[in-house]
């Protein structure tokens, strides 16, 4: 689960660590993690706290979302001077709101413990998928978050595939590789439920490789549509390679809901844990 282009951060030298929730509307944005000439939620977030605490910033984020993902429960961490926090503290969120885009918003900032990652110290990140499956297509109020699917979908069938993945497997067939990166993962969670039109699927898990929730979803999809049988999607697990013929769900469904910690004390050897790669 460790990338080697995202090194922890330290504190230390008169700094403090911020801990910070975010929320995103990620139609418009390529993703989380910073690229030249495009617009993403870590660019325009570090641009407004340099603005607002005028001095440089570097964010560490709980998941690193793709283009057009959004969030609710996004978390992430930063060290900044302790005089600058210090003298925004009490205004700093208020301000953000003023030089932030309106597809970004920071409901809170907070002084957290210096043994606070984001990243290597999330106990579990949870995702909510979002789809409308009637005739007229998803509430023209919610089209930002929820994707219109074309046909009826078979939810207790989807459920009971959903049921047969988890636990701590090789996610391979549902991931895209990254370098480095490993593909097990245990899901601790992949419930699927219909509320009249809407069908949502609820994903947790310790982590999530790159596109596997959106995968996973996919594959519940050729469940619903009755063109798999549930126990389909749990047998791609044995292969090493991502399945080609797994649908990856549209961007727009999918949203990071919560990230969970443990308590402070536990949070040093939580990240110890997680940045020890798993063989």
């Amino acid at each position: 689960m460790h990338d080697v282009d995202e090194p922890a951060t330290v504190p230390g030298g008169g700094l403090v660590r911020l801990r910070l929730r975010i929320a995103y509307d990620g139609t418009a944005l390529h993703g989380w993690a910073r690229q030249p000439a495009q617009r993403t939620v870590q660019g325009d977030l570090e641009a407004a706290l340099q603005t607002v605490l005028r001095c440089p910033v570097e964010l560490t984020v709980a998941g690193r979302t793709d283009a057009g993902v959004h969030a609710t429960g996004q978390v992430a961490h930063t060290d900044v001077p302790r005089e600058a926090w210090d003298a925004q503290r009490d205004r700093l969120v208020r301000r953000l709101r003023g030089v932030l885009p309106l597809d970004i918003a920071v409901p809170a900032v907070g002084e957290a413990p210096d043994d606070f990652d984001a990243r290597f110290g999330a106990l579990r990140r949870h995702y909510v998928y979002r789809l409308a499956d009637a005739d007229s297509g998803p509430p023209p109020l919610r089209r930002a978050d929820t994707v219109g699917w074309p046909r009826r979908l078979d939810v207790d069938a989807m459920h009971l595939a959903a049921g047969l993945l988890l636990g701590e497997h090789d996610f391979a067939a549902y991931c895209r590789r990254r370098e480095g990166a490993t593909t097990i993962r245990t899901l601790l969670g992949l419930s699927v439920e219909r509320n009249g039109d809407l069908v949502r699927v609820r994903a947790s898990a310790d982590a999530f490789c790159h596109s596997m929730v959106r995968s996973l979803v996919g594959a519940l999809l050729a469940v619903g549509e009755g063109r798999r049988p549930p126990e389909w999607p749990a047998g791609l697990l044995p292969r090493t390679e991502r399945a080609s013929e797994v649908l990856v769900a549209p961007a727009g469904g999918l949203t990071l809901v919560a990230v969970d910690y443990p308590p402070d004390a536990e949070l040093a050897a939580r990240a110890q844990v997680t940045r020890a790669r798993r063989d």
